[in-house]
């Protein structure tokens, strides 16, 4: 995988950011391509910071910005997105805002980088679903319900692309041991979450040549849950 390269939408989160590290130890070029943040570029790492994936063209330049810097791209990890917990009489309903964040930036950033995977021998998309979006719980409608969209847009794409050399699949964690939910959770047992490195080592295997097998697949990644 030494000659691939890759781009990472929300790159600058902790997910985000424990693949850019596995990636690199790959021999992966990696772009991280994110709202936060300026551009910068160092070995082997292109950063576009300020890119605003709701909007079409603008995530368009951010995959053109990858494609001049590298001269190619092969995987398009879709990580950028949002959460939020509320209930359907909340005052301000969220479920647009998920919409947006969840789906429509990993629409985006596919359509834009589609022409450029069509032209790598191994072309990849991963999508970010989520496993708490198989069943709704209380709380989880909005967001429930974006990922649930990631995960048919998955299936969808991968149809659409079997002809070609691109597969589209998607991981479905569970919670992630971040610094975020052990704060919102401190009675619960991290041990059972995941672990950031170990759901990018799923992912950077479904953005190589040896998961040229599996597409349309919704992947459970849900540690000792």
């Amino acid at each position: 995988m030494s000659e691939r390269v890759i781009a990472i939408t929300g790159g600058q989160g902790v997910l985000g950011r424990a693949v850019v590290e596995a990636a690199l130890a790959d021999g992966i070029k990696v772009a991280v391509i994110d709202h936060a943040g300026g551009r910068s570029a160092s070995d082997g790492v292109l950063e576009l910071g300020g890119v605003d994936l709701t909007d079409p063209a603008a995530a368009k330049a951010a995959i053109d910005g990858v494609v001049a810097r590298f001269g190619r791209l092969d995987a398009l990890l879709n990580i950028a997105g949002g959460f939020v917990w509320q209930t359907v009489d909340d005052v301000e309903p969220a479920w647009a805002k998920m919409f947006a964040l969840n789906v429509t930036t990993a629409l985006n950033a596919s359509r834009a980088a589609l022409p450029h995977l069509k032209a790598s021998p191994e072309g990849r998309i991963i999508n970010v679903g989520a496993n708490g979006a198989l069943k709704a719980a209380a709380g989880m409608g909005a967001y429930a319900a974006s990922k649930a969209g990631v995960h048919r847009l998955t299936e969808s794409l991968a149809e659409e692309l079997k002809d070609t050399s691109v597969t589209v699949n998607a991981v479905l964690p569970s919670i992630l041991d971040t610094a975020q939910n052990r704060k919102d959770m401190p009675d619960a047992d991290p041990a059972k979450w995941v672990a950031p490195s170990d759901l990018a080592r799923v992912m950077l295997f479904l953005a190589s040549p040896e998961s040229r097998a599996v597409t349309g697949a919704l992947i459970p990644v849900t540690g000792r849950v």
